[in-house]
């Protein structure tokens, strides 16, 4: 577990140093699996309509709902090395 939270943060670090920036439904995948992975089940009232970047962002993690941290955290360590990290 230890191992796991670990190489999260050491993902979380990589993703700031891409060479490109992901694409914007790829940058909404990695907040969305970030937030779950770090503080779980969103949470707090959703943006209001013309917030939309807020919008999307809680919308995407919102889809992952009853997702397990570790699920979360091993799918955002995925993606970030996909993406070079």
């Amino acid at each position: 577990m230890a191992d796991l939270k670990a190489r999260f943060e050491k993902a979380a670090e990589a993703v700031k140093k891409l060479d490109e920036r992901p694409d914007n439904d790829t940058l909404l995948k990695l907040y969305a699996l970030y937030k779950q992975g770090s503080e779980g089940d969103v949470s707090g009232p959703k943006p209001g309509f013309f917030d939309f970047v807020g919008t999307a962002k809680y919308e995407a993690w919102a889809k992952l709902k009853g997702t397990k941290n570790e699920e979360a955290q091993q799918k955002y360590i995925d993606l970030v090395k996909k993406l070079g990290g």
